[in-house]
């Protein structure tokens, strides 16, 4: 239900199609799969469970998706300011608390998060050069859109 709300989102903003994506804290790769499914010309994976990177690598190439795809075993907040994409999909563990730093060495234009709590009213938002453009509670996640304002 909350991928699905995040790409119909997405899409209604026709940021997906085409667009380069990052999954940063990608696990078995859902939302960038989800992401290069729905039109996407690319995604890099970023994951740095080294016992995880091998299944997702063989998701995507179960699903043909190598060529479109790139991983990065690797911590997310290290790869951030590396990762030049439109759009950044971060479902980190809920116990992450480093959205500001994160925020900050993006160099995206959006940045779709999901947390165990609220995101949209985090102090320092705006002068890591962000704006919640929308956040939504899907049971026990949220869901907040950013946007860079600057």
């Amino acid at each position: 239900m909350v991928r699905e709300a995040i790409f119909n989102a997405l899409m209604s903003r026709d940021l997906v199609r085409d667009a380069r994506v990052a999954d940063l804290f990608a696990g078995t790769g859902a939302l960038g799969i989800e992401a290069l499914s729905r039109g996407a010309a690319h995604c890099t994976f970023v994951e740095r469970d080294r016992n995880v990177v091998p299944t997702l690598r063989g998701n995507i190439e179960t699903l043909g998706l190598d060529a479109r795809s790139r991983i990065v075993a690797g911590d997310a907040l290290s790869q951030a300011a590396a990762i030049d994409v439109d759009v950044v999909l971060a479902d980190p563990p809920y116990g992450f608390d480093d959205w500001l730093t994160l925020l900050a060495r993006l160099r995206a234009p959006f940045l779709i998060a999901e947390a165990g709590r609220r995101l949209d009213s985090l102090e320092g938002v705006a002068e890591a050069g962000w704006k919640a453009t929308r956040s939504k509670r899907y049971g026990r996640t949220w869901v907040t859109f950013f946007e860079r304002i600057d």
